[in-house]
């Protein structure tokens, strides 16, 4: 397994991701979408998620593709985003075809940010604006940590940002996360530098400096967020060729990369989800094989991307928390 060209989930051919934000609201919007309808799936450990449009992706329900995915900041608020991103999509004619009418699907899920300094006294919601700003924008490459629905995220300590990663597998199946970090658990070892992600970094991504020394494993995790302030969103895609019952359980899997990468995770109070993606453009290579090769990887890459997202993460003034490249940044 090594990372794909971009080690971006945009490395699953025909994907695209668009980033919008407003510094001032230190808020921001991701899209993920293509040219075609994706089969899309999700799971949720979380014990406070908010989300949009998601009984859909149930295997039993009748839309099997989505036309875009969308990760938002701004707590409830933030599901407005979707709205932003139907009218663009619908404005190129883009939707599920009822008679005459095209209907965009566009779930969504977003994170709690309205507490983190910026301007949220609006009086029309920036959300719906800032969601087709970024379908607008969406493209093979983007940026990672403080951007888009990572502006204004935060975790246990540091700050928060927007994470990506990707991985080929030996058998030519190509798999990416993307993810806003605004957990209530840490992403480091205490106030070490070392990323709890470290045993599945891949050339050096996120600093290249492995594990650190012993692990607390007899701590017990302090409380460093408010209760309701948290929640880790993901995205994991792939081109291999997976329904949404096949994809549910992909998602499940991959959930195991929040917890290594986040400790704790799954919180009561965190809404931890993960959307899973198929652009089916790849048979499996191997129908038994290569779905478990596919868990694994879904879980190692969704790690990476959560480090890359606070590894990548920017000082903006005013800010609520350090960055981890000036709080924990050897030397």
């Amino acid at each position: 397994m090594k990372p794909g060209p971009l080690n971006l989930i945009t490395d699953v051919a025909g994907l695209r991701v668009g980033n919008a934000q407003d510094d001032r609201l230190r808020s921001g919007v991701s899209v993920l979408t293509s040219d075609r309808a994706f089969a899309c799936a999700y799971n949720v450990m979380g014990g406070a998620p908010g989300t949009r449009e998601t009984d859909l992706l149930a295997p039993d329900k009748l839309v099997q593709g989505v036309d875009a995915l969308v990760l938002s900041g701004g707590s409830a608020f933030g599901l407005a985003a979707c709205d932003g991103v139907a009218a663009g999509l619908r404005a190129v004619g883009r939707g599920f075809q009822v008679g005459p009418i095209r209907v965009p699907i566009v779930p969504g899920a977003i994170i709690f940010d309205l507490l983190n300094g910026g301007d949220k006294d609006w009086d029309q919601s920036p959300y719906p604006a800032l969601g087709r700003a970024a379908l607008e924008a969406a493209a093979p490459d983007f940026l990672l940590g403080t951007a888009g629905a990572g502006t204004g995220a935060a975790t246990h300590d540091l700050k928060g940002g927007l994470g990506s990663a990707s991985a080929v597998l030996d058998c030519g199946i190509t798999i990416g996360a993307l993810v806003a970090v605004n957990a209530l658990g840490s992403v480091t070892h205490g106030p070490s530098a070392h990323f709890w992600a470290a045993p599945w970094e891949l050339e050096g991504e996120f600093g290249g400096l492995g594990q650190g020394g012993n692990l607390p494993g007899g701590a017990e995790p302090a409380l460093g967020k408010r209760l309701g302030e948290a929640t880790t969103i993901a995205i994991v895609a792939t081109d291999a060729a997976l329904d949404k019952a096949a994809l549910a359980r992909l998602a499940t899997a991959a959930q195991d990369g929040m917890a290594r990468a986040i400790v704790p995770s799954h919180t009561p109070f965190d809404g931890d989800l993960v959307f899973a993606v198929s652009t089916g453009a790849k048979p499996l290579p191997d129908p038994d094989l290569t779905p478990f090769a596919l868990g694994h990887a879904a879980a190692s890459v969704l790690a990476r991307a959560i480090a890359r997202g606070v590894f990548a993460a920017t000082p903006r003034p005013g800010d609520l928390q350090p960055c981890w490249s000036d709080a924990r940044r050897p030397g």
